[in-house]
């Protein structure tokens, strides 16, 4: 499973978490290329840290542009929501 889509279903499982809405905070400062605290990242544990660096990495990459698109759709939705 790709990074993206690993990072989407951790938001849509547990958006009420910290670490889905330091997730979220990371996409949006992504896509709207706005800053981002790498201070966020390193406070995350391990493995959510790991799928972090994973996404940054697919990010960058053109063919991923569906899949960033539905990330996206999901970090804004918790966004409205907080």
């Amino acid at each position: 499973m790709k990074a993206i889509k690993k990072i989407r279903k951790y938001i849509v499982g547990h958006p009420d978490t910290e670490a889905a809405r330091t997730l979220v905070r990371l996409v949006v400062a992504l896509e709207s290329e706005n800053d981002f605290r790498l201070q966020e990242l390193y406070d995350l544990d391990h493995d959510v840290f790991e799928m972090a660096l994973d996404m940054l990495k697919e990010w960058r990459l053109d063919r991923y542009y569906t899949a960033k698109g539905q990330l996206l759709d999901v970090a804004m939705q918790v966004l409205d929501e907080s």
